[in-house]
């Protein structure tokens, strides 16, 4: 999507930290802007700021854990604006720990936001986006831990990896229909991540839990990370130019070159094998081999 001018973005956890930022780039570029948040205070103070700087927004209470509490955001969505042309499925939550320790309702919590979140978002606006036929856009917002894994934090990583894989084979999917798909991966930014537990809703129980070591760990760099601004402006490029990875930290990329030469070496390691040598060579899988060149 080359020209954003007139079009309208529809963003969740739009009422702070990369979705704000998101939403007010947006705006720049002349988009109307539907925010979507479960915390209904700062979202109404997120759409004052957005239309003191003259962007065209609007407000929406949902939570992205409830398939019809999203439905009900698209419906007003279209109802206010029209259509949608971009889609952020931006809303994120952090909770790990050490092995055996993560209660259950923490791993439903970050499943359930992270990932069936996201689902949500896709499976909902898709089909509002190809209505009208003129393309469009979603960015689903990953994480460097959807490509490396620091221990602790297993029930993030494994949200963010599916963020991943599930976005790769989604891109496939849609490109015939010319809507496009990103994959954000930020690294440390300055957010309230680590503040996740402010706003989790009580069907996941009491939240009697105090933040595991490796959450409390990860809140120093997350407030030492980079400010949100710019990692909005690189989505704005990577919409623009149609980009399926989004990276905000090259710095990462020698610790995501470490991961793969493991993969590598694992591969050469089954090449190698006496115990796969007796079979016969097979053909390579040309159907899934195309879908990455």
């Amino acid at each position: 999507m080359r020209e954003l001018r007139g079009k309208v973005a529809f963003i969740t956890g739009g009422a702070s930290g990369i979705g704000l930022a998101m939403a007010r780039a947006f705006g720049r570029e002349g988009m109307s802007v539907m925010l979507a948040d479960i915390e209904a205070a700062p979202l109404q103070l997120a759409v004052e700021e957005l239309r003191a700087s003259q962007v065209k927004a609007e407000g929406v209470v949902a939570d992205v854990t409830r398939r019809d509490s999203l439905r009900a955001a698209a419906l007003e969505t279209v109802a206010r604006f029209g259509k949608v042309h971009v889609v952020c499925n931006n809303a994120g939550v952090g909770a790990g720990g050490a092995l055996g320790t993560v209660p259950e309702k923490d791993w439903n919590w970050v499943v359930d936001v992270n990932l069936l979140g996201v689902v949500h978002g896709m499976e909902i606006f898709t089909p509002l986006i190809a209505s009208h036929g003129e393309g469009g856009h979603i960015v689903n917002t990953a994480s460097m831990a959807g490509f490396i894994s620091p221990p602790g934090m297993e029930p993030y990583c494994a949200t963010k990896y599916a963020v991943v894989g599930m976005s790769e084979g989604w891109a496939a999917q849609l490109e015939p229909q010319n809507i496009g798909v990103s994959i954000l991966c930020p690294g440390f930014v300055k957010t309230r991540i680590h503040e996740s537990r402010r706003n989790r809703p009580d069907a996941y129980g009491a939240d009697d839990r105090a933040a595991s070591a490796a959450e409390a760990a990860a809140a120093s760099p997350v407030l030492s990370g980079i400010p949100v601004e710019p990692v909005a402006a690189r989505v704005i490029e990577a919409v623009k130019a149609g980009e399926l990875y989004v990276f905000t930290h090259p710095e990462f990329r020698s610790v995501v070159e470490a991961r793969f030469a493991r993969v590598l070496s694992a591969f050469d390691s089954a090449a190698a094998s006496p115990a796969l040598a007796a079979m016969a060579e097979r053909p390579a899988p040309s159907a899934v081999s195309a879908v990455f060149e």
